[in-house]
């Protein structure tokens, strides 16, 4: 017991702020400061709107913001992440705010969070590299969807409808604002968003989201226009830590939403660290210890009534490109955005909602990258039905599934694609020192296979099909050197086809077994037969000569005076 405590804790002790990350902090800290900075003021609009659209208000935004941007930034694997609440996250929570509540958020964030910390100490984090491109083009391209749906009733200025289906509470919202049209938010809506994507093309560098949300605020409150709905009260400071929204009896029937918010947790977060890394040079982060600072981030902003959080890609990419070189940065941008919450909470309350809607539908089209889009459909067709599969289950289902459902295509037409290199041909046996007329015999009763690639169950139905076809014969030889991999299914197969080649009367001989295959054919019982008849060869030529000899005694080839040698041409048989 005390030295599994031990080893436990010995890895999470790697997993530790270290002296280089200290280090990291001195090299240019203006720099860093200013970065963070601009993160912030882009951050502000995003941290109030993704809060509202979770369903716990923007209060609740803004302390995921502050306080699981600070812990992700300081226990983090990357030096340049921002994390916070974020598109992809409320996608997931509106479901279950709608049939939990805000407590049971509360209670699934701070599970997820336990779940990263164990996923760390497992080191799950390199697992990410083998989720496919289009998998994550389709899950970005569905994100982008659902958040620039689920904006429609505050971007429309009416109440939310009843339900968790974004495409029916949007069709509902439609449906209101048709009834009493609110050309007011709508306005509010469209110019910030308008603002937004053609400020972004015409001066990248300048916080346009901001900019447009002071704007609207500033006509909102001049104009006196009640149809313009603020955010409303926010509190001056964050919370009191508690853990009040605990209730033990539930987190049985919150494991699920857990897992669901922790898978999306890891993936988002070792996403937007990757999309980091590719942005600098000399920059890689430690998936583990991502996972670990993600972890501490969602354990600690339950306690503060936070939202889960993630990494974002949209702010680590405005901090990577504003020149941040350090934690400082991330630090920087929780630190001005706790400020903001102590002394401008009034200011900010007085934000129309139709307005951050108008800065969220502008960041949902912002995430559609159309020539990534078209660049993964150009590619093959097995990568653009896993993109459009994708895309199409995270806006009709959830995320996860759609992931799930990405992967599992995905991992299909790879198998279909390795069973299609699986070769099973006929050779000619070689003419080596034999006569003509001997070698003619010889031909005429023993047929060889060369198996190629793998032979697994993808391929091993094909396999038994062409193996066991054979007629006209007395013996078969295997030529296996060449499989490149096997599994039991395929092991299972061989040790079919054996069986019925026997029963009709054909004698089955291998060669070139090799030790990795030897193993999986043993697990199955498939190398018995071989071992008891004394036919499993080393080389084709010992089987070749085997094959004769076994010809000669049964009289179907006439007994040579004299037994050849193994030739060259022999020895270069596999």
């Amino acid at each position: 017991m005390a030295a599994g405590i031990g080893r436990v804790w010995a890895r999470i002790v790697v997993l530790l702020p270290g002296r280089a990350d200290l280090a990291e902090l001195r090299r240019d800290p203006r720099r860093d400061l200013l970065a963070g900075l601009t993160v912030a003021i882009v951050a502000l609009p995003l941290a109030l709107g993704f809060g509202v659209s979770s369903g716990l208000g923007a209060e609740a935004g803004l302390a995921t913001a502050v306080v699981a941007g600070a812990l992700a930034a300081v226990f983090g694997g990357s030096s340049l992440q921002v994390s916070g609440p974020t598109g992809a996250m409320t996608v997931v929570l509106v479901p279950i705010v709608g049939r939990y509540g805000p407590t049971g958020v509360l209670t699934v964030g701070l599970m997820a969070g336990l779940m990263l910390v164990g996923l760390a100490v497992l080191r799950a984090g390199k697992y990410m590299q083998y989720v496919p491109a289009p998998v994550v083009e389709g899950f970005t391209l569905g994100i982008a969807c659902v958040i620039g749906l689920q904006q429609l009733p505050n971007a429309l200025g009416v109440p939310k409808p009843e339900g968790d289906r974004v495409l029916v509470v949007t069709w509902r919202a439609v449906e209101e604002f048709a009834k009493s049209p609110n050309w007011t938010a709508a306005g509010f809506a469209v110019a910030v968003a308008a603002v937004m994507l053609v400020g972004a093309r015409w001066r990248p560098t300048v916080p346009f989201s901001i900019v447009a949300v002071l704007a609207a605020t500033t006509v909102a409150q001049w104009a006196g226009l009640d149809a313009a709905r603020p955010i409303g009260d926010l509190p001056s400071g964050l919370p009191v830590p508690s853990l009040s929204f605990l209730d033990l009896g539930s987190l049985g029937t919150l494991v699920a939403p857990a897992v669901a918010v922790a898978a999306l947790a890891a993936l988002e977060s070792l996403l937007s660290a990757s999309v980091a890394d590719g942005m600098t040079v000399g920059q890689q982060h430690d998936p583990d210890r991502e996972l670990f600072g993600q972890g501490l981030a969602n354990i600690a902003a339950p306690l503060f009534g936070g939202v889960p959080a993630t990494g974002a890609i949209a702010r680590t990419a405005v901090n990577v490109r504003t020149g941040a070189g350090s934690r400082l940065a991330a630090l920087m941008h929780a630190a001005v955005l706790a400020v903001i919450v102590f002394a401008a909470a009034p200011l900010v309350s007085k934000i129309p909602l139709a307005a951050l809607a108008g800065v969220l539908l502008a960041t949902a089209i912002r995430m559609v990258e159309v020539g990534s889009l078209k660049a993964m459909v150009k590619a093959t067709r097995s990568d653009a039905l896993i993109l459009v599969l994708t895309a199409l289950a995270t806006l009709a289902l959830d995320l996860v599934y759609a992931v799930i459902i990405g992967l599992v295509v995905a991992g299909a037409l790879a198998l279909r694609a390795v069973a299609k290199q699986a070769r099973f041909d006929q050779v000619p046996l070689d003419r080596g020192d034999h006569s003509a007329e001997e070698h003619t015999l010889l031909a005429e009763h023993i047929v060889a296979y060369r198996i190629d690639g793998p032979l697994f169950f993808a391929a091993a139905h094909r396999f038994l099909l062409e193996l066991t076809d054979v007629a006209d014969v007395r013996v078969v030889i295997l030529r296996m050197s060449r499989v490149s991999t096997m599994d039991a299914t395929g092991a299972l197969v061989l040790k079919d086809a054996v069986e019925k080649l026997r029963r009709r009367g054909i004698v089955v001989l291998a060669s070139g077994i090799r030790p990795g295959q030897r193993q999986v054919l043993d697990s199955v019982g498939a190398l018995e037969p071989l071992r008891h008849a004394g036919r499993e060869y080393a080389t084709t030529p010992e089987a070749i000569r085997a094959a004769r000899e076994y010809l000669e005694t049964a009289g179907v080839l006439p007994v040579l005076p004299t037994r050849p040698s193994r030739t060259s041409s022999e020895e270069a048989l596999p």
